[in-house]
């Protein structure tokens, strides 16, 4: 009968063989559990049946082990298992180490690393416990269910080297193999192991095909500057343009950095190309924060052509901000670059210094009192004083200064029956100085007071399956005292009217445009909430006023003393389904001023989405034609290991796709491969329509190419 014997070993002396003084100096005693153990000779021991071993960290799992203490020599019988600390696992028919598992060989070995690399090699070699030397080599991330299978890729070896050490990987004479194919040679070869996160090297390359660039490829190659600091120069070669990459990150204990940038030398130009984008966000003492953007390029189409960004304006901004439970304090200065064919940097407001402060006292006179003040700044670099009739009927070098005072107290009930009242006095003081304007006043002051009164009353009801419900009639009326001065509209030239400002003093976005005399509002919003999983919820408002007010355009619905109806809802469902909708709807003609929806699907195989745009012409906004367009936007799990992916956009207005994109996907546990093609149908001037294809192929397993544990499959 066999019996389970445990003994705890000095790997220097087993059972207290060797010498006491040695024991002491042993750093860690080994764990040996067998089915049956005994000691021959005073010497030699032996240990057979579900041997496992532990010294140090590393287990070994075996079916016989012979430890001679003479030789320090441990001769194992397989199949056998060494698994290290960190997760890698040795798999050999046959081994011949020493007591540490430092230095040794084993014979039809297997090398796992990090549950996802596997090394399959004739014997391994382990060389001072850093190094495993394999030869005649089978090197791959796919999962091989049975011996005849051969994996999507594998790369064959003479001999590789694993420094544990160091995390990476050596290659002598390697064969790259697709489906046994062989598809490269590389005489020498070094990749990070799947443990390396910040590994120094290439990293995966991709091909670009562009009507515009024509055929090309980026390797990027990635340069650890430290632990929170790295750098990526990636060379973009094609037979129109040599472009070098780069993208800076540095991680900071209290904020962060990132530069993107390139610069390019193609036939599309005969000057050099270039870009820059950088941004930065740091928490300061006493609750302040720093950020910051910095966007420039060279010309108007860089971006476009090399597909950077699809941004048409550049604004860089550098901002300070503290955010407190009773005040805000906030000051930025912004620069705009614009690259659209129908603007000019001469006449936008290039330069924009923007400052705010605002102090709540909660608790006083039975109400809340607010002060705060603003001050606004923009300037033109045309020193025109006269609007040379260019796109935006906008005076070409106009500079405006602005500061505003305001102060308000407000307070709320509630009344019997549960009618929510609320009363809210403001005044504001504003100075504006205008220089370079020819058609308004240099200096003005004004002085605006205001008071507004608000109820809502509030209905619920909760359903006998436990559905709640909620029915809220808004009501507002408020009084704008004073004059509009003889000063330009700068700052409130966009109007948006929705259900975030239906109950509000004044629907102007900035100071330099207020509403005046009476107006009052008027609403009802409904929401509802399932219990089986689905909400929804509808507002309808109007607005009206005393007098028509000139400034608001007719995109605005706000431009008649009756506005605009405006209609909003949402829905979502449990299955994932949600659609959102706002309109201004016009009774007079029953069409829409403004209208925006949005549809989403999203489940654990779909992400769909889709959204519609209208706004009507308005030469008060410069739009001589109306804007209507609809774009789509989603993913899908394909059967098997491909997913795919579409978006677009089309001009409903001009019959015409502005945009279109689709994208496939194949990935498993051993590799992840990427195809896309996208055309833009350019309408400005200083833009070309093109069609590019991308192709991207990474091989996982490696640092390099990412994790394949997520997608590891198991063999039936």
């Amino acid at each position: 009968m066999r019996l389970r014997a445990l003994a705890i070993l000095w790997l220097a002396g087993l059972c207290g063989l060797a010498d006491p003084v040695s024991a002491q100096d042993a750093e860690q005693p080994a764990l040996l559990v067998a089915d049956q153990v005994t000691v021959e000779n005073q010497s030699r021991l032996v240990a057979e049946g579900n041997v496992e071993a532990l010294h140090d960290g590393t287990r070994l799992e075996a079916t016989r082990i012979v430890y001679d203490q003479d030789t320090g020599a441990l001769s194992i019988e397989g199949p056998l298992r060494i698994t290290e600390p960190g997760g890698d696992v040795l798999v050999a028919d046959r081994a011949d180490l020493d007591q540490d598992f430092e230095n040794g060989l084993l014979r039809g070995a297997r090398l796992v690393l990090d549950e996802q690399l596997q090394l399959a090699s004739v014997e391994a070699q382990r060389v001072g416990g850093r190094y495993t030397a394999l030869s005649k080599v089978a090197v791959t991330s796919c999962q091989v269910c049975g011996p005849n299978q051969t994996p999507l890729w594998q790369i064959r070896a003479r001999r590789v080297v694993h420094d544990e050490e160091e995390q990476q990987i050596y290659f002598d004479g390697a064969q790259f193999r697709v489906l046994d194919v062989p598809i490269a040679y590389l005489p020498r070869l070094r990749i990070p192991d799947p443990t390396l996160e910040r590994a120094r090297g290439f990293l995966t390359p991709s091909i670009r095909t562009s009507t515009l660039l024509g055929f090309g490829i980026k390797t990027p190659y990635f340069i650890p500057l430290g632990p929170s600091r790295d750098v990526t120069l990636t060379p973009y070669l094609s037979p129109v343009t040599r472009t070098l990459e780069l993208r800076y990150r540095q991680a900071f204990r209290y904020g962060d950095l990132e530069i993107l940038s390139a610069a390019s030398s193609d036939t599309l130009e005969n000057d050099g190309r270039a870009y820059l984008f950088a941004e930065g966000s740091f928490d300061l003492p006493r609750r302040f924060k720093l950020e910051f953007d910095l966007e420039t390029t060279s010309d108007e189409a860089y971006l476009s052509d090399y597909d950077y960004s699809s941004k048409d304006r550049l604004d860089s901004e550098i901002a300070l901000t503290r955010t407190t439970p009773l005040s805000f304090f906030g000051t930025e200065l912004i620069h705009y670059q614009t690259l659209r064919d129908d603007e000019r940097n001469a006449t936008q407001p290039t330069i924009v210094i923007h400052s705010e402060y605002e102090q709540r006292f909660p608790d006083l006179w039975g109400g809340e009192l607010r002060l705060g003040g603003v001050t606004q700044g923009h300037y033109r670099y045309s020193d025109l004083n006269v609007d040379s009739n260019d796109a935006d009927d906008v005076v070409d070098g106009r500079d405006v200064a602005r500061a505003t005072l305001e102060a308000s107290w407000r307070r709320r009930w509630t009344l019997q029956g549960g009618l929510r009242a609320g009363v809210a006095g403001h005044l504001w003081a504003d100075r504006f100085e205008i220089r370079q304007d020819a058609t308004s006043d240099r200096h003005a002051s004004q002085i605006t007071p205001a008071v507004e009164v608000e109820l809502r009353w509030p209905w619920t009801r909760v359903g006998g399956d436990g559905g709640r419900t909620l029915i809220e009639p808004l009501f507002q009326t408020a009084w704008i005292g004073g004059e509009r001065p003889n000063i330009p509209n700068d700052e409130s030239t966009r109007v948006e009217f929705d259900e975030g400002n239906l109950i509000d003093i004044s629907r102007f976005p900035a100071a330099d445009r207020r509403e005046r005399g009476r107006v009052s509002a008027m609403g009802l919003r409904w929401q509802h909430s399932d219990p089986l999983g689905w909400t929804a919820g509808m507002t309808v408002g109007r607005v009206w006023r005393e007098d028509a007010d000139p400034a608001f355009t007719r995109s605005s619905g706000l431009d008649d003393e009756e506005s605009d109806l405006l209609l909003a809802g949402h829905l979502a469902t449990a299955d994932g389904l949600a659609f959102t909708a706002r309109g201004l709807l016009d009774e007079e003609d029953g069409t829409f001023n403004k209208a925006a929806a949005r549809a989403t699907w999203t489940n654990r195989i779909v992400d769909l989405g889709a959204s519609y745009i209208l706004v009507a012409r308005d030469p008060g906004e410069n739009r001589d034609s109306a804007t209507s367009e609809w774009s789509f936007d989603g993913g899908y799990d394909l059967p098997g290991d491909w997913s795919g992916e579409a978006e677009g956009r089309y001009d409903l207005v001009d019959d015409r796709f502005a945009r279109a994109g689709l994208g496939l996907t194949y990935e498993n546990e051993c590799v992840s491969a990427r195809f896309t093609v996208s055309r833009r149908f350019a309408s400005s001037t200083n833009l070309e329509p093109s069609t590019d294809f991308g192709l991207t192929v990474a091989l996982k397993g490696f640092s390099t190419g990412g994790s394949a544990k997520e997608y590891r499959r198991t063999c039936n």
